[in-house]
């Protein structure tokens, strides 16, 4: 956005009331703009025409044409980042995975002006995301696990022969619950065990998490605190929790507990980085994707002078290349590349190790 241009932002909801009291508290802030408001899919389209806001506020449940269906047109037509409000029921990954940015948990009476923060500040983060059209079909989600199962002509049987000692440590924010799913889709059996936060509210992840098992061959789950980490399967940083690992027994151990935020966030990418630093060292394979801000910036500098190999999205494929970018001008990024590139990248340099352990033996 121009520096001291307003954010415009178009709300819809069915309900009238939801929409005067969103409005109302987005106008207490002077970089927001609301032009408008729309009751369902039809008069949003015409809305969208006239105002041409920058960001959508989106209700999913909605009569006629919902707010899944009204994504899946709009994001081929007008794309326009969009954060959806939803329900903790598992519909807001059916949006995100329509073309939705983020999302925000549907308020109660109580919680309101927490919603109302938290729905400003994913606004501002989708602002500056980066879209392109996209033709959604029907099949996308029955594919998912045929996809995974081609593994990206991955060679599985040497991805087997891993050193137990490594792990790989995921980041993201706004962008990454498509791009974790689509980098877990792309994995095969038999890698070390894998840590990811994603920033998130609590009851969200565990229904990431089924998502994600579903939709990958390895096995996915929301952590535990007291769990080991085991040889394919990843975990999922719990909602309002910090997430590190401690080792016991030559054993990498979830420890998983409440406390402060870190660089402005529980669960933290950064609390997560500096912990398998810490106990990991140069066994780890840090990976940082699209998100706003410099979460995970500092914690992936730390696995890079540990010994450890890092990872960054590079700025075309990302959603909002902020946490990546922030990462790279710390000189924490020791590969930059795509998306879609970043799965061969890591089990190419499992490989590289299993060799130089090879070698050593």
């Amino acid at each position: 956005m121009e520096e001291n241009k307003k954010i415009k932002v178009l709300v819809i909801d069915d309900s009238i009331m939801f929409r005067r009291v969103i409005s109302k508290h987005l106008q207490e802030y002077p970089e927001l703009e609301v032009v408008g408001t729309a009751k369902d899919s039809y008069e949003a389209r015409d809305k969208i025409i006239e105002f041409k806001p920058d960001v959508l506020t989106l209700d999913i449940e909605m009569p006629g044409i919902n707010g899944i269906e009204f994504l899946k047109i709009i994001m081929n037509q007008y794309p326009i980042p969009t954060i959806v409000i939803s329900g903790a029921d598992g519909r807001c990954f059916e949006a995100i995975n329509a073309g939705a940015v983020g999302f925000v948990e549907k308020p109660s009476a109580s919680t309101m002006e927490l919603f109302a923060n938290d729905l400003v500040d994913k606004i501002k983060e989708a602002s500056v995301a980066k879209l392109q059209k996209r033709i959604y079909s029907k099949n996308d989600s029955s594919q998912v696990r045929n996809i995974s199962q081609k593994r990206n002509n991955i060679d599985n049987e040497n991805s087997k022969k891993i050193n137990d000692k490594e792990i790989i440590a995921i980041g993201a924010s706004m962008g990454g619950v498509e791009a974790i799913s689509k980098l877990l889709r792309q994995l095969p059996l038999g890698l070390p065990g894998i840590v990811i936060t994603q920033h998130m509210p609590p009851v969200f992840t565990q229904k990431y998490a089924e998502r994600l098992n579903r939709e990958c061959l390895i096995t996915v789950c929301e952590g535990k605190d007291g769990q080991e980490i085991r040889s394919g399967h990843a975990y999922i940083a719990p909602g309002a929790l910090q997430m590190g690992i401690v080792n016991k027994n030559n054993k990498y151990i979830l420890e998983i507990k409440e406390g402060d935020k870190v660089s402005g966030h529980c669960p933290s990418v950064d609390y997560l980085f500096e912990s398998v630093a810490k106990v990991a060292r140069e066994n780890v394979i840090g990976v940082i994707l699209t998100g706003m801000g410099s979460d995970g910036a500092k914690g992936l500098l730390n696995i890079k002078k540990s010994g450890g190999y890092t990872v960054g999205q590079n700025k075309s494929s990302c959603v909002v290349y902020g946490m990546p970018m922030a990462a790279k001008n710390l000189g924490a990024v020791a590969k930059e590349t795509s998306l879609d590139m970043i799965p061969n990248v890591i089990l190419n340099q499992l490989k590289r190790r299993q060799l130089t352990v090879k070698s050593i033996d």
